[in-house]
């Protein structure tokens, strides 16, 4: 192996995968990282400055129309006030909070996993399969996972320093492991 590429070996439910990453990998980690948090960010501020997001119409009519085989999942979020509501504040909110963790890389994972839970749902509500079941939320998402499991938090960013945050003599992850997941 060279001195220009590390090893990755990974075994799940008895599968092992390895590969070799180039070290220039950690640049297209930290611009898939900066890309999306860019994006959500713009997208949610866009959506917080204007102060007419409102998801009812969508939630009660976008699903079925496009043939989603989640629309009545979306139809009975839209039949409550109460959960309109909530949406009608964590969808912008909840981007510019994504965009903003993705941008400085704190608490990355966590807005990580978020961002792809919200294109999930997109790609349920927007569900267009004319040309495939792979669209834009479907990669978005994936883009999502792929700079949690990579700790893109890391590379420039808060999370290596949070993680390294003293606490009676050890770094925050070491006191408190289940850190790992939100930071990253």
């Amino acid at each position: 192996m060279s001195s220009q590429e590390v090893e990755l070996t990974s075994t799940i439910g008895g599968f092992t995968a390895s590969g070799k990453l180039h070290t220039l990998s950690v640049w297209f980690i930290l611009a898939l990282r900066l890309m999306m948090g860019i994006a959500f960010f713009q997208s949610g501020f866009d959506k917080v400055l204007s102060g007419d997001f409102g998801a009812a119409g969508y939630l009660n009519n976008a699903p079925a129309a496009n043939g989603s085989p989640a629309a009545g999942l979306f139809e009975a979020m839209g039949s409550s006030d109460l959960f309109v509501s909530f949406v009608n504040v964590a969808v912008p909110w909840g981007e510019v909070l994504i965009g903003l963790g993705l941008i400085f890389g704190a608490l990355t994972r966590l807005a990580a996993f978020w961002g792809a839970f919200m294109m999930l749902m997109f790609y349920l509500g927007n569900w267009e399969v004319s040309h495939g079941y792979i669209n834009g939320d479907f990669a978005y998402m994936l883009t999502f996972l792929a700079v949690a499991a990579f700790g893109a938090g890391r590379i420039l960013g808060l999370d290596a320093y949070i993680e390294q945050y003293d606490v009676g003599g050890q770094p925050l992850v070491e006191k408190y492991p289940w850190m790992r997941y939100i930071l990253g």
